[in-house]
């Protein structure tokens, strides 16, 4: 009996090792999702991150260059979206959104550091309504752009970036949707969802 449950647990323990050639690999780094793509350079994956390169870097250089006007600031601008690509894929977190969304707020991050290295800072959104004197046009601006900031925060993860795209960075529906790797219909339907839910907090913060 006690040869037999020996041979037995041998049996089980050769189990795993029976190869049959069907065992399920990690799926190659091209058929990986652009999230699953940054989970492996998290961990390190050259190739994932080769891959995530080849797919992001043509989009993220023309919004550079659409943004800084300028080929030397926009090359710039792409090699520092990849080196912090390199540097933090770990703090993508999948559960708050799909991996485009999060490297475009890399490429915005990066851009934005180019464009204040200007001669002329760029206007930026204020975290608070401008409390100082001034002509009433100036006033007014400066409540509008707080409103429009605060309103842009409370929008989902999924269609922020959307909005963003399209009037910080004036990108077409169809240039969206290849930046962010969906399909057009998604970028038009979010595209709707966030202009009503743009209007609907702009209205409760009057």
């Amino acid at each position: 009996m006690s040869a037999r449950r020996d041979k037995n647990m041998e049996l089980a323990l050769d189990l795993p090792a029976r190869s049959t050639g069907r065992e399920r690999q990690p799926p190659a780094a091209e058929q990986c999702s652009d999230g699953e793509l940054l989970h492996r350079i998290a961990a390190g994956d050259r190739e994932a991150f080769d891959v995530l390169y080849r797919r992001f870097v043509r989009p993220v250089f023309a919004l550079a260059l659409r943004r800084l006007g300028d080929r030397g600031r926009a090359e710039d601008a792409t090699q520092e979206t990849f080196a912090s690509v390199w540097r933090s894929a770990a703090s993508y977190r999948p559960e708050r959104g799909a991996g485009a969304p999060w490297l475009y707020a890399v490429a915005r991050n990066a851009i934005v550091d180019r464009t204040r290295a200007r001669s002329e800072p760029p206007i930026e959104a204020p975290d608070e309504p401008s409390s100082e004197l001034g002509p009433p046009e100036e006033a007014e601006r400066s409540w509008l752009a707080w409103r429009v900031h605060r309103a842009l925060q409370e929008l989902p993860d999924h269609e922020r970036p959307l909005l963003e795209l399209a009037y910080w960075s004036g990108l077409s529906q169809s240039e969206i949707a290849e930046f962010l790797n969906i399909p057009l219909g998604t970028v038009k339907t979010r595209t709707r969802s966030a202009l009503g839910r743009l209007a609907d907090a702009l209205e409760e913060l009057e």
